[in-house]
């Protein structure tokens, strides 16, 4: 998968579960405070991406992610 299809997945993910305004995804949107997900999103996001990417997020993973563009090049580079 390329960056792109990541991308696309990962907002409309986003979009869909979280019901997160497609305007405030952009790669440099702060995954806490401009998309207020919490802790329990960030495990249904965390379980997503190991699904659909075979990427597995642990705690200490996930805590380094602060932007959209962290958990696209985290996964392009598994």
């Amino acid at each position: 998968m390329n960056k792109e299809q990541i991308e696309k997945t990962i907002n409309k993910f986003l979009i869909n579960e979280f019901e997160i305004d497609e305007s405030v995804i952009f790669s440099s949107a702060l995954i806490k405070d401009d998309l207020r997900i919490d802790s329990l999103e960030a495990v249904d996001l965390a379980v997503f991406i190991n699904d659909t990417f075979g990427v597995k997020l642990r705690a200490e993973d996930f805590k380094q992610l602060r932007t959209l563009q962290d958990i696209y090049d985290k996964i392009l580079s598994i």
